[in-house]
């Protein structure tokens, strides 16, 4: 489990955590191997940590009872194979197997949640293979990258679909961690945190999972401090003309509402079929302290002009420099398609962005109560 493992070498040093010390039973029966003795370990990138060790009699039996720092993931080492095991307070898990066919043949009595894990490191392990097979075919003969890729894309859409189906069998179970190795946090953030969260409400205890926690904090930081317009964040002031064409609107000068900045055009479909959903939210909302900026992308001041009467966009704050495209206040909220809306607060911090029809109104609901 390549990815695993390299994510398990932020668990270290092995004082990082807090000790939460449990007691546990793993016993059963391995026949078919070469080795006389199993250990309970866990693997931190470069080596393995092992907590216990004991002997397989001549039929293969063996026991643990042992003391161990944390309930976590940990491995029944057996020689060069590695069983994952889900270890808590009270744990008393029976495996068995066949040494020589262990991948095909190992089962659990007392934990579901390590006979799923083992399940689906098969799945993993074969993906990963094929991964490597296909980097080193590219290397060998990059004339052939084009179908290789194709080809490997379909793998990769398989593999996915199992991916999913292992998160739906095994929702908020402690075998999750495992679809967290399989998992990019930047790629899928939304996916990442449901099943993070799913994972850290039952199984919160395990450094394993505190470490997968801190981890996505941090990146989610990282992200967040990336995006001028994550919540919390001021939203950029500006200063442009109105309708009129002589008098201009500040953004600050509107402190003490609730605003809601909406980029729009009207040559934009989407925007005008909006609109409807926009003067509905003002027209329940503007007497409790809500009003809207829009700010157009038009370059035809008639048009523009046209569009605010016949979608009876009644509110006063309409801006436009008729620079298309080239909105001086487009380009400083960095807006590449609309609509596209910012919620501010009334001291001029970011909500929420991209609000449209009933996220909008849930959204107004909730911070008037109403």
């Amino acid at each position: 489990m390549k990815k695993l493992n390299l994510l398990l070498l932020f668990i270290l040093p092995f004082g990082l955590f807090a000790q939460n010390v449990i007691q546990v039973k793993v016993s059963g029966m391995v026949f078919n191997t070469n080795v006389d003795s199993v250990y309970i370990s866990q693997n931190f990138g470069s080596y393995y940590k092992n907590y216990a060790s004991t002997a397989l009699d001549k039929k293969g039996n063996f026991q643990f009872k042992v003391e161990l720092p944390n309930p976590d993931y940990y491995y029944l080492r057996i020689g060069t194979e590695n069983v994952h095991l889900i270890l808590k307070n009270n744990s008393d898990i029976k495996v068995y197997g066949d040494g020589a066919k262990l991948k095909d043949f190992c089962n659990f009595v007392g934990s579901d949640e390590s006979k799923a894990m083992n399940d689906f490191s098969h799945i993993t392990e074969k993906w990963n293979a094929k991964s490597d097979s296909a980097l080193t075919a590219i290397k060998l003969d990059p004339t052939r990258e084009q179908a290789i890729n194709d080809y490997m894309t379909q793998e990769f859409y398989k593999f996915n679909s199992e991916l999913q189906g292992f998160i739906g069998a095994n929702a908020n179970s402690p075998a999750l961690i495992l679809a967290l190795a399989n998992m990019n946090a930047e790629q899928d953030m939304k996916a990442y945190e449901n099943v993070l969260n799913q994972l850290y409400s039952v199984f919160a205890q395990s450094p394993t999972v505190q470490m997968f926690y801190n981890n996505f904090a941090q990146i989610k930081k990282k992200i967040d401090d990336a995006n001028f317009l994550s919540p919390g964040k001021m939203a950029p002031d500006f200063t442009e003309l109105k309708i009129d064409r002589k008098k201009t609107l500040k953004l600050s000068d509107l402190r003490g509402q609730i605003v809601l900045i909406d980029f729009w055009a009207s040559w934009c479909g989407p925007c005008r079929r909006e609109n409807p959903n926009v003067v509905q939210t003002y027209e329940k909302y503007q007497k409790d302290g809500f009003t809207i900026v829009s700010v157009s992308l038009d370059t035809d001041a008639e048009k523009w002009k046209n569009a605010i009467e016949q979608d009876h966009l009644s509110w006063p704050n309409h801006v436009s420099d008729l620079g298309g495209w080239n909105s001086k206040v487009a380009k400083l909220y960095q807006v590449n398609s609309v609509p596209f809306t910012v919620l501010i607060d009334r001291e001029g911090h970011v909500i929420k962005t991209n609000l449209r029809g009933p996220a909008l109104e849930e959204e107004l609901k909730r911070i008037f109560g109403h």
